[in-house]
């Protein structure tokens, strides 16, 4: 019974990460002296996302990764 019950959540597990896709990038911009960076996540405090999504680490190629 416990074989067959992990069996099963490892089958869900995997159903569940093939599915994920990367996360997007942004162009996000300092608010203090205006520097430009392209990140996943917000920087720190004080940035502001200014363009996105985009499927790079450039911030070139606009769209959502995974679509």
């Amino acid at each position: 019974m416990k074989a067959s019950l992990a069996i099963a959540l490892a089958g869900a597990l995997f159903g569940v990460t093939a599915l994920a896709a990367p996360a997007p990038w942004f162009m996000w911009r300092s608010k203090l002296d205006g520097q430009a960076l392209c990140a996943q996540t917000l920087p720190a405090d004080g940035w502001a996302k200014v363009s996105g999504p985009y499927l790079d680490a450039r911030c070139a190629k606009r769209g959502v990764p995974g679509r």
